[in-house]
């Protein structure tokens, strides 16, 4: 059986290169290859899935990674035959538990090696069932199973083309998001461009702050309903909108928005358009940030408007009644299951001052957090940060305090040369709402880096560009997307849905 060392060693006189069909014959520290096929152009039918048209000649190879005794890490690695030299890693939303088809088809359609994992278990995106009593398994979802993922697949292209890939690229929102920025921490020789949408680094901080809201609207009188979401955002909209100088029914910056919950008091017999008093406190406890004991904030709390759009506050926060928002079931499942170790564990007994503690002896494995990216600015990475405004999973606030941390740690100058930050204003999580909500996020790198956020970061690494404005697009709207601490500034005249009469301003 010829050894991956073997390969490697002959790599650099590029003719190694090993058909795709022995690749399963290669050994790899702690893998198994279970197949290494050749797919034809064509049509591929994914595991339980529906049959995928139109894609190109690509090996695709199956691998089991076990690094530590309790992991089974499922990985995918798919080879295009036309190579672009460049490859990507494939993150993971929620709490993973499934290979990512969608961001394999999409990388390999544009010529990049591609690769996926599971994160060492099989479930739904709010199941945690698989972590009770598995701490190498948290361990795998939390930042190893990424990493490898990574260092096998590069090993296996370098084997199957004859050469190590040129730039190496991950791009992935929400859970993504927190593994894109863990790896630019813990690994940072893994990518030379990272692009971590919506990022939920601050795991143990966003869950516990998750199941203190999802309290506060748990009983039924505190329960804010669906039919209410549209009195709020337009009061929202009628006391904020025009700040930005434009009334387009979106927010351009929702932290400098004062809006006063209690000004939908009901004013006799509850209603649709109004909150009664218990509703009212409901609402400022969901807009309040987490506070700890002494009254120190933790974790921001959720931006006003969007509340009432497609895939908003009843998707995450309210539910379409009570406890049944996703916000619930994650917070619940992450206590449930990582947390305590106690399948029988609800809402209703949380406790700030017990669980927070608790919560944070997973920091270590989950968070990604560290604002020392020092080894990665060193080895000339890149990385761009994007948040929507209106996200009802992660508050916008989240991302803007992480990439402040990194000014600080870093200094103003040298966070320059490597890092972006883009808000995107009446954007939901990872994308709708309101506002221009298409720019290029959480895919494979293509088309004009000007509307593209990927392919910007490509240039970025490649050329030196770096980049200040992205126009973001919706039906009807163009507007541009301005790195942070800049803001979009219309300038007085024209069509207030032309991207062109905007400014980035401070």
């Amino acid at each position: 059986m010829r050894t991956l060392l073997t390969l490697l060693l002959a790599a650099p006189c590029l003719t190694a290169a090993t058909p795709c069909a022995n690749l399963a014959q290669l050994t790899l520290p702690h893998a198994r290859i279970a197949a290494a096929i050749p797919v034809p152009a064509g049509a591929f039918a994914p595991p339980n899935g529906r049959p995928i048209p139109n894609l190109p000649a690509f090996c695709r190879i199956t691998a089991t990674l076990t690094p530590s005794p309790d992991s089974n890490i499922q990985v995918e690695i798919w080879l295009p035959a036309a190579w672009n030299s460049q490859f990507l890693g494939v993150g993971n939303g929620g709490f993973a538990g499934a290979i990512s088809y969608a961001g394999l088809v999409e990388a390999v359609r544009h010529g990049y090696a591609t690769a996926s994992t599971d994160t060492g278990h099989q479930g739904g995106g709010t199941d945690a069932s698989w972590a009770l009593h598995h701490p190498e398994k948290i361990t795998d979802f939390g930042h190893r199973a990424i990493h490898e993922m990574t260092v096998q697949a590069k090993a296996l292209l370098t084997a199957h083309y004859g050469a190590p890939p040129r730039r190496s690229y991950f791009s992935s929102c929400s859970n993504g998001g927190r593994q894109a920025l863990m790896e630019a921490q813990r690994y940072p020789a893994d990518y030379d461009g990272i692009l971590a949408g919506a990022p939920a680094n601050a795991w143990t901080s966003l869950m516990t702050n998750a199941a203190r809201a999802m309290q506060a609207t748990a009983a039924p009188a505190n329960y804010i309903p669906a039919a209410k979401l549209p009195a709020i955002q337009a009061a929202v909209l009628a006391a904020c909108d025009l700040a930005d100088g434009v009334k387009d029914n979106v927010l351009e910056n929702p932290a400098t928005c004062r809006f006063d919950p209690a000004t939908l008091r009901c004013p006799g017999a509850d209603a649709a358009n109004c909150l009664t008093p218990p509703q009212v406190s409901a609402l400022n406890a969901l807009y309040a940030p987490l506070r700890d004991p002494r009254g120190k904030t933790l974790f921001p709390g959720y931006s006003p408007s969007g509340e009432a759009e497609t895939g908003g506050w009843a998707a995450w926060i309210t539910g379409a009644q009570p406890a049944a928002g996703a916000l619930h079931a994650f917070s619940s499942n992450f206590f449930r299951y990582m947390v305590h170790s106690d399948p029988a564990w609800t809402i209703d007994r949380f406790d700030l001052a017990r669980d927070l503690p608790a919560a944070r002896k997973l920091a270590p494995a989950l968070d990604a957090t560290n604002p020392d990216l020092r080894a990665f600015h060193a080895r000339g990475g890149k990385l761009i940060l994007y948040h929507g405004w209106c996200d009802a999973a992660i508050p916008a606030q989240n991302a803007i305090d992480y990439y402040q941390a990194v000014v600080r740690k870093m200094g103003p100058a040298k966070a320059q040369q490597f890092v972006r930050l883009f808000l995107a204003p009446g954007v939901q999580h990872c994308g709708g709402g309101a506002g221009a909500h298409t720019f290029g996020q959480g895919g494979a790198p293509q088309g004009d880096p000007a509307s593209n956020m990927a392919a910007a970061l490509v240039r970025w690494v490649e050329q030196g560009t770096a980049p200040e404005r992205i126009v973001a697009t919706r039906p009807g709207r163009t507007r541009p997307l301005c790195a942070y601490p800049q803001v979009a500034r219309y300038r007085g005249a024209g069509s207030t849905d032309d991207a062109a009469n905007f400014d980035c301003a401070r």
